[in-house]
């Protein structure tokens, strides 16, 4: 008998998809003493019993399965969200280089061609069963990062929501005592963790949109949308003595959208508006509707961005030319975040902008009339 290799693990469960007894038997007996545990299926019906009670680390498929063809049963197997991520390698007697590339578009990580060589095909099983195992050990160390980034970011929001609460309570305290360093070191802590929340809120939020989000598209008002953006830094830009400019150019601006994620693109556009306008300026939100879509255009007045910002400007962290005019807090990954949401919603999101005379971002949406 073969004695197992070190190269090959022991008890890698290996689902031969064959209505071929002779060539089940083959391969149950040479993979075998080479330390697989082979599992066999005859039909679709087989091949779905077996995966729900003993799920195989790969598939070597049959082009041709009891009159099922072998590419409709690879596509049944990866419809399946559970089963999409184990590798098949098709198995035909037909030595065709087309079969060979349509297997490969239609999901298949391999071909090999009748009659088998054992030293190749445990080749190619090895290559496979390695790619999937690292491919798993990958996914396990996004995992824990992720757990552990939660976790992190939950702590650290907590105790800087706290801080920020002390800061400001000493900072009350401190107008009412004859102490300029005092009322200086108060506001410089209230400062820093207000910057350190926005960059944690917006870390997480970059971290959600990588990992793709639940959008769910329905009927949304973009005027409403836009009224809360705005409503949202009123206060903020009285202090900083900016107006907001609403216009709005039609009747009807019912939109296709995720609410949560069209309030979140928005904020963050009329927050970067107010952050790069000077005092005494304006920020003009402007609202329209074409055939098909709808727009919603953030202009301000601030410095603008370069030639050289232009390429990166929806970069994560990118560091562009533009500064917020009075010290707030700025991550780098507003912009990033913004324009994968509207990707997500079928939309766009782009910029106009000369350096010196503002920018205009312009946030353009299906109409929810549009397939009427």
């Amino acid at each position: 008998m073969t004695q197992a290799t070190p190269e090959t693990r022991a008890l890698d469960r290996l689902l031969v998809v064959d209505d071929q007894e002779a060539d089940i038997q083959e391969l149950t007996s040479k993979l075998g003493d080479l330390g697989f545990e082979i599992v066999s299926a005859k039909n679709w019906q087989a091949v779905e019993r077996t995966l729900q009670n003993s799920r195989p680390d790969l598939i070597l498929l049959s082009l041709n399965v009891a009159g099922v063809d072998g590419f409709d049963l690879c596509r049944r197997i990866q419809e399946r969200g559970d089963w999409s991520d184990i590798p098949i390698i098709f198995v035909s007697a037909v030595d065709d280089h087309d079969l060979l590339v349509r297997a490969l578009e239609g999901g298949g990580v391999d071909y090999i061609s009748k009659p088998l060589r054992i030293p190749e095909l445990l080749a190619r099983l090895r290559t496979q069963l390695m790619l999937k195992t690292a491919l798993n050990h990958a996914r396990r160390l996004a995992q824990d990062k992720d757990e552990l980034l939660g976790v992190i970011s939950h702590y650290l929001q907590n105790h800087l929501a706290g801080l920020n609460m002390s800061a400001q309570g000493l900072l009350n305290r401190a107008q009412h005592i004859e102490d300029s360093k005092l009322r200086l070191m108060a506001e410089n802590i209230r400062a820093s963790t207000m910057k350190m929340r926005a960059f944690v809120r917006t870390f997480l939020a970059n971290s959600a949109a990588e990992h793709g989000l639940a959008i769910k598209l329905e009927t949304v008002n973009l005027r409403d949308a836009v009224s809360r953006a705005v409503a949202h830094y009123e206060d903020a830009a009285k202090q900083k003595e900016v107006s907001f400019r609403v216009k709005e150019e039609a009747e009807s601006l019912a939109a296709l959208a995720d609410p949560m994620a069209l309030d979140q693109v928005l904020d963050n556009l009329v927050s970067n508006a107010l952050k790069f306008s000077p005092p005494g300026k304006d920020v003009f939100v402007s609202l329209r509707a074409h055939t098909g879509y709808v727009e919603c255009l953030v202009r301000d007045q601030g410095s603008g961005f370069t030639e050289e910002d232009k390429p990166r400007m929806f970069n994560r962290y990118a560091r562009l030319s533009a500064r917020p005019t009075a010290d707030e807090p700025s991550t780098g990954l507003g912009l990033s975040i913004a324009r994968k949401l509207m990707r997500e919603m079928n939309g766009e999101l782009s910029c106009e902008s000369i350096a010196g005379a503002g920018a205009t971002f312009i946030v353009r949406l299906p109409a929810a009339n549009a397939g009427s």
